[in-house]
């Protein structure tokens, strides 16, 4: 994200860094960009002519375990996470490496409650759910809050880290933006989601490489990781676990592994980039086992962000810290080091501005083929059922270059955006909780009813967007930045994720908040949990107060049975004594 307390571009003359990006590094980056394009266009090309719409949006319902669970990694580690996390575990410390914890409830509920009820239904929008649960109202409602959802937040994916690598580098703007804008389009749009899915198994291989280097060549330079973190620890940056049940502190054990369930549940469980994933699987197995497989690499992928961050904190405890860098913004921080540590290196900070571009690559794709499945199967398909194959196919490639233009203008205008920038980024995470709240409120409760759902998705929308807007509004006009512990005045946004939910709050204000105040500082990780606890007590109260599901029969598989499962796991004697065998069963 881009801090509104910081220069957008450092203060001094950007030739001095321009030098270390040399045409080596060019040369790596730009095969990156051919090397995803090759491989969206031969799975274009691959059988032209004789494409389905369910080949081009669902990959066939033939796609393996692993590169699945690859996909999964890439669409939510974005440049943004790539950017942040080192930064936040520099000013902060390690506290957000406890975000682990919140992995295994928040992949674990996935694989086995949303994943089995969304693939038995054989779907191919998550939101087709909400119509075989509640009604078509309510699906169009859910279908249109993803759709604004994601083309606010696509643009701010593309324009952020190509305005950050221009600022440190003085790579072209504009010709990075449509770089990566018109190759992403090309090939999401005539390769569908298995050009995708592949794309982003190459694109995750370049993050995890980039990264790597990174770390080897850091912490090669400060001693050896052994050094980095005796530095680390010195310097009081290995942190504890913080058991404070506050919700309002920012990071604490509590709010970290169990508030990130909620915002994994929003990410992995109900949004249609990764549902559409499980459900191109050849199996319900094969989809259980690659969300499984997520698991390792994501704490493989944090654990990489925490490293860099520790091995950039050594680094400028021995090295002496630029002039631009000290005035640099959150988005440019990690940049300018990466550029000061592989300068004499040609090659590796081509590798390491890839391995950025791989992030927004994986997730504009994502959001440009979930975008256009959506829109095919929730918008058109149930008005124009008598669409021939032909005609869907070119509709569904139309959808997927529409949505690459308009991610192109969306850039545009997140560069006209200056402060409220912030806002954009930020209604990505306020809108995830809400959608969530409305799945689980049809998945858990039989009694929901759709003027429940409906109401609820409004109240916990309404709610998202009056803490999240207000708190932006507020640290814009309160807050101050701390300085970091070497003394250089750099500006840091607080809350930063390892997905691309980004929420810009204060670390620290001037007082201590009261009233509306002390509401807008609650911590951004309970964001979900939050806003979803909101849609289904609002939604459960409406349902019961007009009558909930009566007279209208549940269509079989759209409920999970909650209560049944938990007592099926009591021994069988209690389940006598508990006269709940039959129901059990």
């Amino acid at each position: 994200g881009v801090s509104a307390s910081a220069p957008l571009y450092p203060a001094s003359d950007t030739s001095v860094v321009m030098s270390t990006f040399s045409v080596v590094d060019y040369v790596v980056f730009i095969l990156l960009l051919v090397l995803s394009l090759a491989i969206g266009l031969y799975h274009a090309f691959r059988g032209w002519g004789r494409h389905t719409v369910g080949q081009l949006l669902m990959a066939d319902r033939k796609m393996g375990c692993l590169p699945v669970a690859l996909s999964l990694l890439a669409t939510f580690q974005s440049a943004v996470a790539i950017l942040g996390v080192p930064a936040e575990i520099y000013r902060f410390g390690t506290q957000y490496w406890f975000l682990g914890c919140s992995y295994f409830l928040g992949l674990l509920i996935p694989a086995h409650v949303f994943i089995p009820i969304f693939y038995r239904l054989h779907l191919t929008s998550a939101y087709e759910y909400l119509e075989l649960r509640f009604n078509k109202t309510v699906r169009v409602c859910g279908t249109m809050t993803f759709i604004f959802q994601m083309v606010i937040y696509m643009g701010v994916v593309l324009y952020a880290p190509s305005l950050a690598l221009n600022a440190v580098t003085g790579f072209d703007l504009w010709l990075s933006v449509l770089t990566l804008g018109i190759v992403c389009t090309v090939y999401t749009a005539l390769g569908g989601l298995k050009a995708v899915i592949w794309t982003d198994v190459f694109q995750t291989l370049v993050m995890f490489l980039g990264q790597l280097a990174v770390i080897i060549v850091g912490s090669t330079k400060v001693g050896g990781l052994g050094h980095v973190w005796a530095v680390a620890s010195e310097h009081d940056r290995i942190s504890g676990i913080e058991l404070d049940p506050d919700p309002f502190v920012r990071h604490t054990f509590w709010t970290l592994a169990f508030g990130g369930v909620f915002m994994m549940l929003s990410l992995y469980g109900v949004n249609q980039a990764q549902v559409q994933r499980y459900l191109s699987s050849r199996t319900e197995k094969a989809a259980v086992l690659s969300c499984y497989a997520v698991f390792p690499c994501q704490q493989v992928v944090l654990g990489m962000g925490c490293l860099i961050g520790l091995v950039m904190f050594a680094y400028y405890q021995k090295y002496t810290m630029s002039t631009q860098q000290s005035q640099a913004s959150a988005d440019q921080f990690v940049l300018y080091f990466v550029m000061d540590l592989l300068k004499d290196l040609p090659g590796l900070p081509g590798l390491f501005v890839a391995c950025l571009f791989s992030g927004s690559l994986s997730t504009i794709s994502s959001a440009f083929n979930s975008l256009a499945t959506v829109t095919m199967e929730d918008l058109i398909r149930p008005w124009f059922p008598e669409f021939s194959e032909a005609r869907a196919i070119m509709l569904s490639r139309s959808l997927a270059f529409g949505y690459g233009l308009l991610c192109l203008g969306m850039a545009y205008i997140s560069s006209q955006m200056g402060p409220v920038l912030q806002a954009a980024i930020s209604i990505f995470g306020m809108v995830g909780g809400p959608l969530l709240g409305l799945f689980c409120l049809g998945i858990f409760f039989p009694c929901a009813n759709p003027p429940g759902a409906i109401m609820g998705l409004l109240a916990g929308l309404i709610m998202a967007f009056w803490i999240g807007i207000g708190s932006i509004v507020t640290s814009m006009g309160s807050s101050i930045a701390a300085s970091p512990p070497n003394g250089s005045s750099f500006s840091l946004p607080s809350n930063l994720t390892t997905a691309t939910v980004t929420t810009l709050m204060p670390s620290t204000t001037l007082s201590k908040p009261t009233g509306l105040q002390r509401l807008y500082s609650l911590s951004y990780m309970w964001y979900s949990a939050h806003n979803s606890t909101t849609v289904i007590v609002v939604g459960l109260t409406i349902s019961l107060l007009t009558g909930g599901m009566r007279g209208r029969p549940l269509k079989p598989g759209t409920i999970y049975p909650v209560l049944p499962r938990l007592l099926a796991l009591l021994p069988l004697s209690c389940q006598k004594r508990l006269c709940c065998r039959s129901y059990s069963q």
